[in-house]
């Protein structure tokens, strides 16, 4: 069994498009396949810049949310973000759950391994990861971090201030977009599987908001999201459409990303 879990949080982005995280989680939450939909009740409104964090009253409110629901839920989830950020909750379960066993598979063109110090903006879904490892800040940081070897990045294509010097000196698996399929070379265990959608090539799907180019093609992450086995969660984030009508294109895609998560 499988819960649809939509998080439509945006204060997480520094985006001007970030609010339109709000209807691509939902719209996303309709796509993909699952036995029941939840969604959780975050807040609309921005909030204020704190401890170098944009928005931090509201992200600390949003986990609180977040962490609630999933409490009540005990199929597997597969969440529909949102901004990055929607992850803390999850995956942390997933880690209480799984212990050392667990591994995080986080493809996304960016790392998101990012600090309040390195990162002048204070947009938190350029730290999650970082903040998962136990080194973001303090108020969000899970109480049982992830160990660096429990992460492998895949996509990963551009990076912030000091990020590439960091995952070098934490020894953290990372893999460019065209090497994606090597990420599954030593995947084992319970495994949770983060996609941000703006690890595609935007000629395929630029609907974020970051797109990036020479990302990965959309027939290749399906293969590589579908042969990942024992997926204990995973999600779908950074869905940011239009105004106006939905389009049928993107619509596809989330919908074939759905299923092969699901596999």
């Amino acid at each position: 069994m499988t819960t649809v879990l939509s998080v439509p949080q945006w204060q997480g982005s520094g985006s001007r498009r970030a609010p339109r995280l709000m209807a691509g989680a939902r719209r996303t939450a309709e796509l993909v396949p699952g036995d029941a939909v939840v969604t959780v009740p975050v807040l609309e409104a921005d909030g204020a810049m704190r401890a170098g964090v944009r928005a931090l009253d509201v992200l600390l409110e949003n986990l609180r949310l977040t962490r609630d629901a999933l409490a009540g839920i005990d199929d597997v989830v597969l969440i529909a973000g949102g901004d990055c950020g929607v992850e803390l909750a999850p995956v942390a379960a997933a880690r209480a759950r799984h212990g050392d066993r667990l591994t995080l598979l986080w493809i996304d063109a960016h790392p998101d391994v990012s600090t309040p110090q390195t990162l002048p903006s204070g947009s938190f879904h350029g730290m999650v990861l970082r903040t998962l490892l136990g080194e973001g800040p303090a108020a969000l940081t899970p109480e049982e971090p992830l160990a660096p070897q429990q992460v492998i990045l895949a996509g990963v294509r551009s990076f912030e201030l000091g990020q590439r010097e960091y995952i070098e000196e934490a020894g953290i698996r990372s893999y460019a977009a065209d090497e994606l399929a090597r990420a599954l070379d030593d995947l084992s265990g319970p495994v949770y599987v983060h996609v941000d959608l703006d690890v595609l090539d935007p000629t395929e799907f630029a609907s974020t908001c970051y797109p990036e180019p020479d990302g990965v093609p959309l027939e290749r992450l399906i293969d590589v999201v579908s042969r990942v086995g024992d997926v204990v969660g995973a999600s779908l984030t950074e869905h940011a459409p239009s105004d106006g009508a939905e389009d049928a294109g993107d619509a596809e895609v989330i919908r074939r990303l759905g299923t092969a998560l699901r596999r």
